[in-house]
């Protein structure tokens, strides 16, 4: 999706998770070597990184509430068939 089409919230979120993933890049160790950040500073990026997926998720489901169904392809066949419940003869009878 481009950036044109997103809203200045979902632009923010998105700048915000790419800064931060660049951030942690930048301060992940190499192998055997101390992190140089805390542990309750290691657990706010990850609650960060949270609360911007869910904020996501909620816009996501604000713009398309039925972006959870599964993709069918026009030449599938149907699973379900619409069946009509009227009695044949009623539709033209009118009550009196």
């Amino acid at each position: 999706m481009n950036n044109e089409n997103l809203s200045k919230e979902q632009r923010i979120l998105r700048a915000l998770r790419k800064v931060l993933a660049n951030i942690v890049k930048d301060a992940t160790p190499a192998p055997g070597q101390p992190h140089p950040l805390k542990e309750s500073t290691i657990l706010d990026i990850r609650d960060v990184f949270g609360l911007i997926s869910e904020r996501e998720a909620e816009l996501a489901d604000l713009a398309m509430p039925d972006r959870n169904e599964k993709p069918r392809f026009s030449d599938e066949p149907k699973k379900s068939n619409v069946i009509s419940i009227n009695k044949p003869g009623n539709a033209n009878k009118t009550n009196d």
